[in-house]
């Protein structure tokens, strides 16, 4: 009789415990449908790695992610069930001249040469051949179609004839995140069905939009860079031609935001970070923090309603 009042008992503890632990992973999941919206930017978009952290630190996974450009790039990453942790670690190791960064991103072995990076890519509508950057990225996880990631994802592009955005759901990752982040004169198009894709910044830089009629709560990061003037400061070309596809994206996202706005808006500082400073992956963290930190405190007001 005793035996099996123990054993009565030791059941009874069991299930408590399982139920406690259930109670904590609903709280954890918090019961809400999430939706991330991670924007256009260059190398400012390494700044979503800490955003992403937060949610690691929660415990919580985003129910959907909505991606441009390099926001494509991130997402993919996280929604193939990679860590913000693991994709810190994937940029981390870049040192060096700006091009010597990208190169070591486009290509698999860290020692190829800058000049391994400059394939001219004039014929097609582009200076760089993308193809070894998208490469690098898919390289690090296993699913190669929409379908496969653990977590739903949309992807943005552009459609050259018509200047409409592009929403990509299915089929191939590498050619959805090539068409996101075509940047017009850097990067050259790509050809999908009967559309001609260009970079998802210049029709919807901040696609939270995508995900308002779906998800409970709406998260926009939005990472467009912006510019602040120095006495003997003087853009030079390169600046001046990627700095104005920046400011048209913050027009397009200033516009959006007046009609329709997300439950939480994260505005990272990315000041001074220009489109290929992919090296300077420690900086762009450490000015995402603060915004990181202000995320974190509003994502709690929500999960605490």
């Amino acid at each position: 009789m005793n035996r099996f009042i123990c054993g009565l008992l030791t059941l009874l503890c069991v299930l408590l415990a399982a139920a406690a632990q259930s109670e904590s992973d609903s709280d954890a999941d918090s019961g809400l449908s999430i939706g991330v919206a991670l924007g256009s930017g260059g190398a400012g978009g390494l700044a979503h790695i800490a955003m992403l952290q937060v949610f690691d630190d929660k415990g919580i996974k985003p129910d959907e992610i909505a991606g441009t450009s390099i926001g494509a790039v991130i997402g993919v990453m996280y929604a193939a069930g990679l860590s913000a942790a693991e994709i810190r670690d994937i940029f981390d190791d870049f040192s060096g001249s700006n091009l010597d960064a990208l190169s070591k991103l486009m290509k698999r072995n860290s020692e190829l040469r800058l000049r391994d990076l400059l394939r001219l890519d004039f014929d097609n509508g582009g200076v760089f051949d993308a193809g070894g950057f998208i490469d690098f990225i898919t390289g690090k996880f296993e699913a190669e179609t929409f379908e496969e990631l653990k977590i739903p994802l949309l992807v943005v592009a552009t459609d050259y004839w018509t200047g409409e955005a592009v929403v990509l759901a299915e089929g191939d990752l590498a050619a959805a995140i090539k068409a996101s982040m075509a940047v017009p004169g850097l990067f050259a198009p790509v050809k999908m069905d009967d559309k001609l894709l260009l970079d998802g910044g210049m029709s919807n830089p901040l696609p939270y939009d995508l995900l308002a009629d779906d998800h409970d709560l709406i998260v926009a990061v939005d990472v467009s860079s912006t510019r602040s003037a120095g006495e003997d400061d003087e853009p030079e070309v390169l600046d001046l031609l990627f700095s104005t596809f920046e400011i048209m994206q913050q027009s397009i996202i200033a516009a959006r935001m007046q009609s329709e706005e997300p439950d939480i808006y994260v505005k990272p500082d990315t000041s001074d970070i220009r489109l290929l400073h992919f090296n300077r992956i420690e900086k762009i963290l450490e000015k995402a923090e603060p915004a990181a930190q202000k995320f974190a405190d509003e994502l709690d007001a929500y999960l605490e309603r």
